[in-house]
């Protein structure tokens, strides 16, 4: 089963929509047994980062899912659910993020022709073998809604990135932890094949620990 994290900042169903779609059972949910009952789990979510902090915090979700994290159960953000993985954002000054990976959100710098929000298809290339890109090649198109963008600390954790204006930290992966700055489930069959590879790791280690 496959929860999706619902702490009421959208774009919840046309994930849900997608793993649907991929076969496996899908759960919107903020119960915290439910989340760590999962096989996998996807924190969605657009919007402000402040904001989402605070609701994952009244709904007591930040210590579910630095659980879920511990626990090697495969974790995927989304747009927003990237950001808050990480440290702080330009978006929220003084607020804490999740803190599970090293870096922060920055605002994509104003360019001449650029409009922001970045709102559209771009290419991603692969600086770092990703798992969420098997059998899918560079240059492949994928769909970007964001004012905000990621500067992880660690360049090796960085699998995709893009270009608007300047280099966007597209996607990132560190053990069970796996993120995306753009919308897969949006994504047509480049998304759906990186959905599937999520959906296709954790059990070949047999890192998962449940109860």
């Amino acid at each position: 089963m496959v929860a999706i994290i619902d702490y009421d900042a959208g774009n919840i169903k046309s994930v849900e929509k997608a793993v649907t779609a991929l076969g496996k059972e899908a759960l919107i949910t903020g119960d915290a047994k439910e989340i760590l009952a999962a096989d996998h789990v996807i924190l969605p979510g657009v919007g402000a980062f402040g904001e989402a902090m605070e609701k994952l915090s009244a709904y007591g979700l930040v210590d579910t899912i630095k659980e879920v994290v511990s626990r090697g159960i495969p974790f995927l953000g989304i747009c927003l659910g990237l950001q808050l993985l990480f440290e702080r954002s330009e978006e929220s000054p003084g607020v804490e993020g999740l803190g599970i990976l090293e870096g922060e959100i920055v605002r994509i710098p104003e360019s001449s022709g650029l409009k922001i929000p970045h709102i559209g298809w771009n290419s991603l290339r692969y600086p770092y073998e990703g798992r969420l890109f098997r059998g899918l090649p560079e240059e492949s198109y994928v769909y970007f809604v964001h004012s905000y963008y990621l500067r992880a600390r660690d360049p090796e954790i960085v699998k995709a990135v893009t270009g608007y204006g300047c280099t966007i930290h597209a996607s990132v992966e560190k053990d069970n932890v796996f993120a995306c700055q753009f919308h897969p489930e949006k994504s047509s069959a480049a998304g759906m094949t990186i959905l599937k590879n999520f959906l296709e790791t954790g059990e070949e280690n047999g890192c998962i620990q449940k109860g």
